[in-house]
């Protein structure tokens, strides 16, 4: 860590220009220090369009000019997503681009002139001198199929959770209105379930239907087997026999059929979206051998290559990491030996992603289900079950960088390795 640090203030020389920006919606202000932290000329106020970029690129040519500076170092603090077209424009310029954390700038602000007033003024200098400091990352922009990747899972993201909506809202209608529903059918989101609910959705409906003509609306909605003349039966039975609410049937119906619309609107988006999706993933090197891991899906393999991007641009699997925020943190004074946790600095869609995806993975996957049995029972610092979990996303992480940059197929012997084991041996 150290290390990196050094290397980031080596890269601040004295023919480097540092531009702090702080970022809004429609204006933004940017102000430039040399490496010794002395304020370069005035600030620049500029507008978020065309006019006001090329204003942004004319006041640091003249003071690269005026100083006698080559080089340029453009930081600014994320806010939200209005610094990603800056952040394209900058690096379509050739200048490096990085980025503050925001919580460091709302840390240091004091250091400035030991005053808690924040305004954009005071922050795009309090920017620069983090970055002169060496305390900025590198932005790693997706390009190309990695673009498309990550717009098409974030919109995924958002499908699912408007589907989730409909569905708890098609639920509590069935609840209102039709409680016994659930009990003919325990997926209402079947097909047959589906043809009723849209044809003859209230139990007085199918009661005047009769068995045998609930039995055609489903023939003719393209059922073909599984579902006949006794589930028809129990479904009439079960709707002579309802409690569900009696009035207010004509707006109920309005309702469903707009709840089945938006159903219907989302499924077809979803799916659209994974065949994109899929198509994305055919054109990723190493996307073959990264599915050959048991337990990995195409849907949790998207979303990791949208959060991290290429591959190849990570030297090893740690970087990826530390990216996620699976990284450990401490909490250490003197004598005092607190709790090791992870930092959660990082990515918490990533994170979130993986753990979502090793869960499965420590039942279906045999080698990743012992490594979890050895971790939660060895006799040298056990881990709880969760810290395990934890310690196994990292662990699916170096696998995935392994498979996808080398694209070499799943191999459990290279994934234990001899030393680890001999060790699961010994446990057992």
């Amino acid at each position: 860590m150290q290390q990196k640090q050094n290397q980031r203030i080596q890269q601040i020389t004295d023919a480097t220009i540092i531009v702090g920006a702080d970022i809004a919606k429609q204006t933004h202000v940017a102000r430039a220090i040399d490496f010794r932290g002395i304020e370069l000329g005035r600030e620049c106020v500029f507008s978020n369009d065309d006019e006001g970029l090329t204003k942004l690129v004319t006041w640091m040519t003249e003071l690269q000019r005026l100083h006698g500076k080559t080089d340029v170092v453009f930081g600014v603090e994320p806010t939200g997503h209005y610094w990603f077209p800056l952040g394209a424009f900058i690096q379509d310029l050739n200048v490096r681009f990085v980025l503050v954390n925001p919580h460091h700038v709302n840390k240091s602000k004091e250091l400035e002139d030991n005053s808690p007033t924040k305004n954009d003024y005071k922050d795009a200098k309090v920017i620069a001198n983090l970055v002169k400091d060496g305390k900025y990352t590198e932005p790693k922009l997706p390009t190309g199929v990695y673009a498309d990747l990550r717009i098409l899972m974030n919109l995924r993201e958002k499908v699912m959770v408007n589907l989730g909506q409909v569905q708890r809202r098609i639920q509590n209608w069935l609840d209102r209105f039709f409680p016994e529903y659930t009990q003919v059918f325990k997926d209402w989101e079947g097909k047959a379930s589906l043809i009723t609910l849209r044809e003859s959705p209230f139990p007085q409906d199918l009661v005047l239907l009769g068995a045998s003509e609930i039995v055609n609306q489903w023939k003719s909605g393209g059922v073909k087997r599984a579902v006949g003349i006794k589930r028809a039966k129990w479904l009439v039975t079960a709707a002579e026999k309802s409690i569900g609410l009696k009035e207010g049937l004509k707006a109920a119906r309005l309702e469903l059929t707009a709840l089945l619309e938006q159903y219907d609107m989302f499924t077809r988006q979803r799916d659209e979206i994974m065949a994109q999706v899929e198509q994305l993933l055919n054109q990723i090197p190493g996307t073959d051998e990264m599915l050959s891991v048991p337990g990995m899906g195409v849907t949790t393999l998207a979303g990791f290559l949208a959060e991290v991007g290429d591959l190849q641009g990570y030297d090893h699997g740690q970087q990826i990491i530390r990216l996620a925020g699976l990284n450990l943190k401490e909490n250490s004074s003197g004598k005092r030996k607190g709790k090791t946790g992870i930092s959660k600095r990082g990515r918490s869609r990533l994170r979130a992603l993986l753990f979502r995806a090793i869960l499965p993975m420590v039942a279906t996957n045999p080698e990743f289900k012992a490594l979890h049995h050895y971790y939660t029972t060895r006799t040298c610092n056990p881990l709880k079950k969760k810290q395990s979990l934890i310690a196994l996303c990292g662990k699916l992480i170096r696998v995935l960088h392994t498979l996808g940059t080398k694209q070499v197929p799943y191999n459990s012997e290279d994934l234990l390795g001899p030393l680890r084991k001999s060790q699961l041996q010994m446990a057992a």
